[in-house]
């Protein structure tokens, strides 16, 4: 599969996990009815759906990250070459933003706006550690030997996480620079965003740093994050 394909999957990709993120929490929040919990469960289920399909879709020909976290994760164990991973980056983020935008015009929202989600304080930090740190902990504890169940084990990761972590689980740099430019239900804060980059980054190097270790042969499988792909 040629570079610029893999580059086309994960921006399509990715703008259609932000568009499902996005979307789905301006849909729930206006029908709740000022139901927090309703509108984070229907915020929850259509972005883990979302989750499987896009995997499912895209893994063949990019390996499905949608996360610059997942991505420099994989690079660290030669399972893309670094040189691949400024492209993989960038495309998340120029996706993740073209999703956004897709977003708020299907709900005539501004193409984008600030957010005034505050999510601030240590609580919060920790939470998008421990989403990160689990999420590439599936994702590394999977793709060895299950492969085929990557798509559902993160789905049904992501699902869950919504729900125990204070943060909501954003676990992903891509997705939470481009949330704070929607000034709606799944928004944060600009200032808040460095603080949430910081601590995923961190998780997803101490889960990558353990599995290492648990399983010293993990570069043989790197290739095969999130899906094996050629």
């Amino acid at each position: 599969m040629t570079h610029a394909r893999r580059i086309a999957a994960e921006t399509i990709g990715t703008a259609f996990l932000l568009a499902a993120v996005i979307g789905s929490g301006i849909m729930g929040e206006r029908l709740a009815g000022g139901n927090v919990a309703i509108a984070l469960l229907a915020n929850t289920l259509a972005t883990g759906a979302m989750l499987v399909v896009l995997i499912l879709t895209f893994g063949p020909i990019s390996g499905a990250h949608f996360n610059p976290a997942v991505t420099l994760a994989d690079a660290s164990q030669g399972g893309i070459a670094w040189r691949e991973v400024p492209g993989y980056i960038l495309a998340q983020i120029v996706g993740a933003l073209i999703g956004v935008a897709a977003a708020h015009l299907m709900f005539g929202e501004p193409l984008f706006s600030a957010s005034q989600h505050a999510r601030a304080g240590g609580a919060q930090l920790f939470s998008e550690f421990i989403a990160t740190f689990g999420l590439v902990a599936v994702i590394w504890g999977c793709a060895r030997q299950r492969s085929s169940a990557v798509p559902f084990a993160v789905a049904a990761y992501i699902t869950s996480a919504y729900w125990f972590t204070a943060s909501t689980s954003f676990a992903n740099p891509a997705v939470t620079l481009a949330r704070c430019l929607s000034d709606t239900f799944a928004g944060i804060r600009p200032v808040d965003v460095p603080g949430f980059i910081i601590a995923q980054l961190a998780g997803a190097a101490m889960a990558t740093i353990l599995f290492r270790w648990l399983v010293p042969g993990l570069p043989k499988n790197a290739d095969a994050v999130i899906v094996p792909h050629k």
